[in-house]
């Protein structure tokens, strides 16, 4: 549940911001892609459903944040095109300091197609993502409790892990989509300097297929391994524990963008008030179910009394 809003601690949050063009599909992938001539693909889907939400990792937990009472600073670069992004999250109270503009490109952009099965097919435009290495944790002055490296340019994933761990700054590493970027060794050194790491469970597969680590490995570097599972809940593995997290159940499921990030800020609100893992699972849990019950990654709201009644409803 909901703990004290009057905290002082932060989370840096380092990670992209992006504008996302979301593209519905009326129908299910798998009976427009024919197995056998996948070497040879070349599908078009009729997506009458199209908006555009703001997006990006760090403003999305940094969101998800606020509504736990918490405070985020996204760390980020932008494009020429931030204006409207910059005024909404100037209104809606979150910190812009450590968002960086740079001339000449394009905030990074996300084109997301939908199905009735909520499988996604993301095409990512990465503009001034490319340049967040230009951005520094040390900027972000004292205050900062604890970090979480999510889905950025390489390097600024590369150079900010290094200046959480060289900072002693405890921080979550959450490759997500930028996974494939990196080879074993580079995710063997994450881990190695994170205190917590977080995977979805393909993003799971990924990983340990890379690095040939098991759980133990991971579990022997770091105090948790979080792997989310979408509609299964969730699994948290501590030292030579394994946790089940159940799903919460959503009111509706709408559009399951930006649940990854809202789950992670539940599990930021847990670690920066020392919740126990049990609590801090369910908490994150429940925040994904209330994103998914409304479009968009930034578009849901409670107020603090409405969350501690579903907590109790979900969990007891």
């Amino acid at each position: 549940m909901v703990q004290d809003r009057s905290s002082e601690k932060a989370a840096l949050i380092c990670g992209s911001v992006a504008y996302d063009t979301i593209l519905q599909f009326p129908d299910r992938f798998k009976s427009h892609i024919l197995p056998d001539k996948i070497h040879i693909l070349n599908v078009s889907f009729l997506v009458p459903d199209m908006r555009r939400e703001f997006g990006g990792c760090a403003p999305n937990i940094a969101y998800s944040l606020k509504l736990l009472g918490d405070r985020g600073v996204p760390m980020a670069t932008a494009g020429h095109d931030f204006a409207p992004y910059l005024k909404r999250l100037v209104a809606q109270g979150i910190a812009v300091d450590h968002i960086k503009v740079v001339d000449g490109t394009f905030t990074a952009q996300a084109f997301i197609t939908t199905d009735l099965d909520d499988n996604q097919i993301t095409a990512f435009h990465p503009g001034a993502m490319q340049h967040a290495h230009l951005n520094h944790v040390s900027d972000a002055g004292p205050g900062i409790a604890l970090g979480i490296v999510a889905p950025d340019g390489r390097q600024a994933m590369i150079e900010h892990a290094a200046q959480f761990a060289a900072a002693k700054i405890p921080f979550v590493f959450d490759p997500g989509q930028g996974l494939p970027m990196f080879g074993a060794e580079e995710l063997k050194t994450f881990i190695a300097q994170a205190r917590w790491v977080a995977v979805n469970d393909y993003e799971w597969g990924m990983l340990q297929q890379k690095t040939g680590f098991a759980v133990s490995d991971i579990t022997a570097q770091v105090e948790a391994l979080v792997v989310t599972r979408g509609a299964e809940g969730s699994l948290i593995y501590t030292k030579g524990r394994t946790l089940t997290v159940p799903c919460a159940k959503p009111r509706a499921v709408v559009d399951p963008t930006g649940c990854g990030d809202a789950y992670r800020a539940g599990l930021i609100h847990g670690l920066l008030h020392g919740l126990n893992w049990e609590t801090t699972g369910r908490v994150a849990s429940l925040m994904g179910a209330i994103k998914i019950e409304s479009r968009g990654p930034q578009n849901h709201s409670f107020t603090q009394a409405e969350f501690d009644r579903r907590y109790k409803d979900n969990f007891g």
